[in-house]
């Protein structure tokens, strides 16, 4: 076989490790090793710099100091303009059948092949300084390394997007970052530039309440959904088309903060997310998610109440149905974050055969910017060198130059036709494994306009509204409060409220009691009465514990029995219980066992967890009594409607916090088992399989937000 016979790209062969052996011979391990320089010269001193004298100047023939330094000095790298602050995982994607009939992308075809995939999650607008838990849209981009190239699909945990062209991109941006005067506030939108900006764009109406909604506070990136927001196509054999709207859809449901969490979690936690990601995959909880597709035959494109093409709407699952064609399973944490999550470049235009794009004004915007984005970024057009974005599928073209490079060519021809080296690298056909762009006839005079179809800005904003529970409600409402309540200007505030009664009257009057404007003087609306259940958290997955963190409060006398066998429970429907205490360190139970506290007071809260459970044992609960964090721990799970469940005497800690006198429970519980708006207790705790099958399910249905007097109890 001579260099110009080398195996085609359909010759190519992938599975699950296949992207970790492509990795292998770029990690470098230093165990055991001597410290060396750059060039591989050990280093026999590293704490002191080459001087003339112990109290002399430094010496500029230290080569060694000179190249730490300089390093060091050029180790930042620009960070992106957004999503700059993110987090990333390894793992592997499998089709369910074949999708034939759809497409041609050959790694949604063979059941049997695992593609490596590798996913960064991440916040939009703050630096990589800020907080995970800010209310933001959620970056969800994952890269296909598949045995054609890297298929890159681009999205966020919102299926919809502020603006319906590109070119106004730059002045979202601009207005949602701190103000430019001065540098405030970091990772927030509760500040009047970007709420000037948004009530002189209606088009945003309908993202804006989806941001705020519960799903701009997400508990988890393994509790979140992910869409592909632009419409793309799906190209078949034949060459026939369908529009796509993708879909990555959690096993583990969706699931949210309430705002008080996210702002605490801010100064407990700012990591909360990344860290609950890694910890996740280092226990073996993969995060697991179902890939969707929802599909438009290009003949039926006119035949909806909606533009296909409008990213600023969503294709209502009732109408346009989502198929779920496969599963995506994250198994691996990065080994180094800067090489691998940092610098990982994602782009919507890396595309396999069978994949295309649309006329989407907002996605033809990102073909432009994202390529653009890397190159200053990352130093220049070998990005693509860079091992974490490399591909799987062989790499052969005539570019050899600029800044970076790492492939060392072969041959004296760097161009195309040539004869020299054979004709080679040449073309593909089509059948050869080829891209070639879908044949759509274009035709129209050059105008900067927009679609009519694309000016219905309100009625799919009133439709989300309509398909919220009365709990998501009055979150989105008390969300408002809070982001128009640091606006400064009466004016923009009252033109918010404008728009707000444009998509329904009741949502802007509500809107308008808490931040010192008038209601609208006549309720508007689209008069829109349809809704969307799939665009509710509230019917979403919530038959499962797994991975749910359940804090265990105890003190020294605690009950052993009732400890390990309401654990044993629990960790066997896969939950994660952890022992807090005043102190850290081993505590003893009535009976003489032990266990380890893990985490003290100063060091965790409520916030961090999905569930509180108190076991008996008289000794610790009157010590528990006496401190103030542990009845704070009860008081503010409860506010924030998650399940609590105390055996034997462990009840007697619930009635000494604020929960039973003035909370929306019973005056007191009762002697037999009880589970009252996610409280689950039982005094008798003789036998506890009853209080184990009540608490799994109060800890399944992840929050209880029926409980009305709820803000009465201080948190």
């Amino acid at each position: 076989m001579n260099e110009h016979q080398k195996k085609q790209p359909d010759q190519v062969k992938i599975d699950e490790n296949s992207k970790n052996e492509q990795l292998e011979k770029y990690r470098e391990d230093s165990d055991g090793q001597y410290l060396t320089t750059d060039q591989g010269v050990r280093v026999s001193h590293t704490d002191d710099s080459l001087k003339a004298g112990d109290r002399g100047p430094t010496l500029m023939e230290d080569f060694h100091f000179r190249e730490k330094m300089t390093h060091f000095d050029h180790e930042p790298i620009p960070e992106r303009v957004v999503h700059a602050r993110g987090s990333g995982a390894h793992g592997y994607f499998q089709v369910y059948e074949s999708q034939a009939d759809v497409t041609m992308a050959r790694f949604l075809q063979d059941p049997a092949v695992k593609t490596p995939v590798f996913v960064r999650f991440s916040q939009v607008v703050g630096s990589k300084g800020s907080a995970d838990t800010v209310r933001d849209v959620r970056g969800f981009a994952t890269k296909f390394y598949t045995e054609e190239g890297n298929y890159d699909l681009v999205g966020n945990n919102i299926p919809i997007f502020f603006i319906q062209d590109a070119i106004k991109f730059p002045d979202l941006v601009h207005s949602i970052k701190p103000e430019p005067h001065h540098e405030m506030p970091q990772a927030s939108a509760a500040h009047d530039n970007f709420w000037d900006f948004i009530s002189l764009m209606p088009e945003s109406a309908h993202m804006i309440l989806w941001l705020l909604s519960d799903r701009g506070i997400a508990r988890s990136y393994r509790m979140m959904d992910g869409f592909g927001v632009n419409t793309y196509r799906f190209i078949n054999k034949e060459g026939k088309a369908h529009f796509v709207k993708f879909h990555w859809k959690s096993l583990l449901g969706v699931h949210s903060l309430v705002w008080d969490e996210a702002q605490k979690l801010g100064g407990k936690d700012a990591d909360f997310l990344r860290r609950d990601l890694w910890e996740a995959i280092e226990m073996g909880d993969y995060p697991e998610y179902e890939f969707g597709v929802q599909l438009i035959p290009e003949e039926d494109e006119f035949k909806f109440d909606f533009d296909v093409l409008d990213p600023t709407k969503i294709w209502p699952e009732e109408d346009v149905p989502v198929k779920i064609i496969g599963k995506m399973v994250l198994n691996r944490n990065p080994d180094n974050f800067f090489a691998e999550t940092e610098q990982v470049a994602f782009h919507p235009g890396n595309v396999v055969p069978g994949i295309d794009f649309s006329n989407d004004p907002l996605l033809q915007g990102r073909l432009f910017s994202y390529l653009d984005t890397q190159i200053i970024r990352l130093g220049g057009p070998n990005f693509t060198e860079i091992p974490i974005n490399q591909p799987l599928a062989p790499v052969h073209n005539n570019q050899r130059e600029a800044y970076h490079r790492m492939t060392i060519n072969k041959g004296r021809v760097n161009y195309f036709p040539n004869s020299l080296g054979g004709g080679h690298p040449k073309p593909a056909t089509r059948e050869e494994g080829g891209y070639v762009h879908h044949m759509e006839k274009v035709e129209g005079r050059k105008i900067r306009n927009r679609s009519e179809s694309f000016r219905d800005f309100f009625s799919q904003a009133t439709m989300f509204w309509n398909s919220q529970s009365d709990a998501e409600k009055k979150h989105l409402i008390k969300a408002f409060h809070f982001e128009l309540g640091k606006v400064e200007s009466k004016e923009v505030r009252e033109r918010m409220i404008d728009l707000l009664n444009k998509v329904d009257g009741d949502l802007a009057t509500l809107a308008a009691e808490g931040i010192g404007v008038a209601a609208p003087a006549t309720k508007g609306g689209t008069g829109v009465t349809k809704s969307s259940p799939a665009v509710s958290m509230a019917g979403t997955v919530k038959d499962t514990i797994k991975s749910r963190k359940i804090a265990v409060l105890v003190a020294e006398g605690y009950n052993h029995k009732q400890l390990s066998q309401v654990m044993e429970a629990l960790e066997g429907k896969g939950a994660r219980c952890k022992i807090i205490s005043k102190n850290m360190g081993m505590i003893k139970s009535s009976d003489g066992n032990e266990v380890v506290a893990v985490k003290n007071y100063e060091t965790s809260a409520s916030v961090m967890f999905d569930a509180i459970f108190v076991p008996g044992g008289a000794k610790s609960i009157e010590t528990l009594k006496m401190q103030g964090d542990a009845i704070g721990f009860i008081n503010e799970a409860y506010r924030h409607c998650k399940p609590i469940g105390a055996t034997g005497e462990g009840l007697d800690l619930l009635m000494e916090s604020d929960i039973f006198k003035k909370g929306s429970l019973s005056d007191s519980p009762p002697e037999e088992l009880m589970n009252e708006k996610g409280v689950v207790t039982v005094r008798n705790a003789s036998s506890l399989s009853s209080f184990n099958e009540e608490f799994i399910k109060a800890i399944a249905a992840h929050r209880h937000w029926d409980r009305p007097e709820k803000d009465k109890v201080p948190a």
